[in-house]
């Protein structure tokens, strides 16, 4: 059974999410610099596995994480992997002010998606906070004073990639545990990357472990911090 709509808890859990995600950035930052963007997301995803196995031991086992819609699962996380790919690339570009500044822009693109594919309603206020959060963009990335910095479409990207993923963690949330979610995440994403990160790989120098193993906890538990305040709230509240 779905838990009870409820604001408080999914602000809760949203500022859990958001928190690990700055950290995430941080930690993104420190771990571009030395090796490719595919290889620090398949060691975020095989090393959160790892983090996450206690709890899928603690929702059941394995068998727990048998799902009726693997095609969900997959589209899902090809959109979030590639929005992630983009992020990671989007660090090495552009100021990590500015870049959270425009991936804060995901919500916008969340409740564009939402009203039209899960028929949410849009109230005069969200429509006035989305063209406010709208004219926001323009600002930062000012278009008008000569060429577009290409890590802003970059981030841009990014953030409709995970628009488009939460609406479609919000939909999943109707028949998906919030534990089947992050393990399927982790799952698919890791062999998604694999080639890649292989073709790229780079032997971590050891002060970067630190850094590495940051991003692999935030980076599972912000996800699964956003899923728990999907199960809460509507995809266009959060």
């Amino acid at each position: 059974m779905a838990p009870a709509p409820s604001i408080p808890k999914a602000a809760f859990w949203m500022a859990l999410s958001i928190a690990s995600m700055l950290a995430m950035s941080v930690a993104g930052r420190e771990t571009t610099a030395e090796l490719n963007v595919f290889q620090v997301l398949e060691l975020r995803s095989v090393i959160g596995f790892f983090i996450l196995l206690p709890l899928v031991m603690m929702s059941g086992g394995f068998a727990a994480m048998r799902t009726q819609r693997p095609f969900a699962h997959i589209a899902r996380n090809i959109i979030h992997y590639t929005g992630q790919a983009a992020w990671l690339y989007a660090l090495t570009l552009i100021p990590l002010a500015v870049l959270i500044s425009i991936e804060f822009t995901t919500p916008i693109w969340t409740a564009i998606f939402a009203v039209s594919f899960l028929g949410e309603r849009l109230s005069r206020s969200k429509l006035t906070a989305i063209v406010l959060g709208l004219i926001g963009v323009v600002v930062i990335v000012r278009p008008s004073a000569g060429s577009m910095d290409p890590g802003h479409l970059v981030v841009l990207g990014a953030a409709v990639c995970f628009g488009i993923s939460m609406v479609l963690v919000k939909s999943m949330t109707k028949t998906e545990s919030v534990v089947r979610i992050i393990f399927w995440m982790l799952i698919i994403q890791s062999v998604v990357g694999l080639i890649p990160a292989l073709y790229s790989w780079h032997t971590p120098s050891p002060g970067l472990w630190p850094w590495i193993f940051v991003i692999a906890f935030t980076g599972m538990s912000s996800h699964f911090c956003l899923a728990r305040a999907l199960t809460h709230a509507d995809a266009t509240i959060i």
